[in-house]
């Protein structure tokens, strides 16, 4: 890939005898919204934590704008908004804006100029003089996108930007994140709701351990594999044979509820078209067909496919 923002090899960080990162391997091309999944204990916020340079590696390399994680000429081009985050509840909302424009070495002009721009952007420019101790969660929310915003930054990490956030405030990310995308801005988005992820993403990796198992486009996603569910009257072995060839991973037959019931099947299709000949087939088996339900893999789904359902109890 040309105009790598992001690029690690092999990135690993222990404490003590913990492994919080193990093999961290990425590519982020410039310009797009890329999203880092992963349960709980994953590794994701020590990962981000390495990429600004906040918490030094045990080993592997990281490239983030061209620079070392952590290079003053580098953090003046990044945004970034934690997860967890305390502001000055004493200052105002347009106050607090202007102490982080002078962090980021911005000039008054520029301050001026930009601080009025970004509440705008996250809803909040009736309550530029209002004291942030005052705000609700979902406004310190904004707040927080706000001073991510500021400098204008070429590349802006968030953590969780919508966990405070109502459906408008989703939304209105929403928004920011296709603009921030139009305008050539790379965003680095970890969030557990998959489907702000989904909707707003280009590409996604699901991380687990320390390591990434598994980078796919979401374009990929939607154009990818269809599930089915098939209720028939027995799921005879001349049935299970016929439908075998055609799905991806086999015919799996839930346990039946009772003797004599209708049987569900389920199987995976590379191509929406062979759900004809999926019909087809069970009819020819002599089988009688009363539902054929597709349904396309949603990104929870996969996620569940590629990290597992064991709970991380973190």
């Amino acid at each position: 890939m040309e105009d790598l923002v992001i690029e690690t090899n092999s990135l690993r960080k222990t404490f003590g005898r913990k492994v919080a990162v193990a093999d961290l391997t990425l590519q982020v091309p410039k310009g797009e919204v890329f999203g880092f999944l992963g349960p709980n204990g994953a590794g994701k916020s020590t990962s981000v934590k390495m990429l600004l340079g906040l918490v030094a590696p045990g080993g592997g390399s990281a490239r983030v704008l061209g620079r070392q994680p952590g290079d003053p000429a580098m953090m003046a081009r990044v945004g970034f908004l934690p997860e967890h985050f305390r502001f000055h509840e004493w200052m105002r909302a347009f106050e607090l804006l202007d102490l982080h424009g002078r962090l980021y070495g911005m000039d008054a002009p520029a301050r001026r100029r930009r601080i009025p721009e970004v509440l705008e952007l996250v809803g909040l420019a009736e309550h530029a003089r209002r004291t942030v101790g005052d705000f609700s969660k979902g406004m310190l929310q904004r707040i927080g996108l706000a001073q991510a915003l500021l400098n204008e930054p070429e590349l802006v990490f968030l953590d969780e930007p919508t966990s405070a956030l109502d459906p408008f405030g989703r939304m209105l990310v929403r928004g920011l994140l296709r603009e921030l995308k139009a305008r050539g801005t790379t965003v680095f988005l970890n969030s557990h709701l998959l489907g702000e992820v989904e909707a707003t993403c280009d590409r996604v990796s699901f991380i687990k351990e320390g390591r990434v198992l598994r980078t796919i486009a979401l374009n990929d996603l939607q154009a990818g594999c269809t599930h089915v569910e098939l209720r028939v009257d027995a799921a005879t072995p001349g049935l299970l044979s016929a439908l075998q060839d055609l799905s991806a991973n086999g015919v799996a037959v839930p346990d039946s509820t009772e003797p004599g019931a209708q049987q569900r099947l389920h199987l995976t299709l590379a191509d929406e078209e062979l759900l004809p000949a999926v019909a087809e087939r069970v009819l020819a088996s002599g089988a009688r067909l009363y539902a054929l339900t597709p349904q396309r893999i949603t990104l929870e789904q996969l996620f569940l496919e590629v990290v597992g359902t064991e709970d991380s109890g973190q």
